[in-house]
């Protein structure tokens, strides 16, 4: 990384730090909506999977305006955990956290909701009729067999974090070292007269690590299908 000044290894460092507690703390939800969106009949069914799904579709800026007025300092949420657990999300890599998470759960969810779904649900059944209790048979029978869609999801939303700007730059601004990531960085070179090199080299950077997690998640999810079937 010797090619890299301190400021673009801070920002690359971040990004990376941002992007991976993003996916890791979204797993567990993204797995339980997948779940629930997958075997669940309930009214509303479709409006919750909408509600899931709508960061894809929302403009990132409308994701980020909405946190701000949710999770910021003085938003209705924000408000009451910094009053009561002096914790806040503005201005900080957690709300970064935050901003990219949201705008990645939907690819996470939906890579996981396919993988259930296309779960033989009679080797379930035949669990439940020997006795095997929900719990067992998900952690025993389901979970394995959608492991492939979870390595899929989760290395999507990674990727798809990694890339986020409009959400991150509304709700928690541009700050170097404590918000800043790739693309933040590269948008302030590129606002910078004499900065084309380090934007094209953060430019060069991004896109190798999102093929590089492109090809990772395809080798990952067949390397799981192997082992499986075997």
């Amino acid at each position: 990384m010797s090619f890299l000044t301190s400021y673009e290894l801070q920002a690359l460092t971040l990004s990376l730090k941002v992007s991976g507690v993003a996916m890791l703390c979204s797993l567990p939800l993204g797995i339980l909506c997948a779940w629930v969106l997958a075997r669940c009949q309930f009214i509303g069914k479709s409006l919750v999977d909408g509600f899931i799904q709508l960061p894809l579709v929302l403009p990132p800026v409308v994701t980020g305006y909405l946190l701000l007025l949710s999770m910021g300092r003085e938003g209705f949420i924000g408000r009451w955990l910094y009053q009561w657990f002096d914790f806040t999300f503005s201005f900080s890599w957690r709300g970064a956290v935050l901003a990219v998470a949201v705008v990645s759960f939907p690819l996470m969810v939906r890579s996981i909701r396919l993988a259930i779904e296309n779960v033989d649900q009679k080797l379930e059944q035949a669990a439940r009729t020997l006795g095997a209790s929900p719990w067992k048979v998900f952690f025993t029978i389901t979970l394995p067999l959608i492991v492939p869609g979870i390595l899929t999801g989760s290395v999507l939303a990674f990727a798809r974090a990694l890339g986020e700007f409009g959400a991150t730059i509304t709700f928690v601004s541009n700050i170097p070292g404590e918000t800043q990531t790739i693309p933040l960085a590269m948008y302030s070179f590129i606002e910078t007269p004499g900065a084309e090199d380090q934007a094209a080299r953060l430019c060069a950077i991004a896109i190798v690590i999102a093929l590089s997690s492109l090809i990772a998640s395809e080798w990952l999810s067949r390397s799981a299908r192997r082992r499986l079937e075997s």
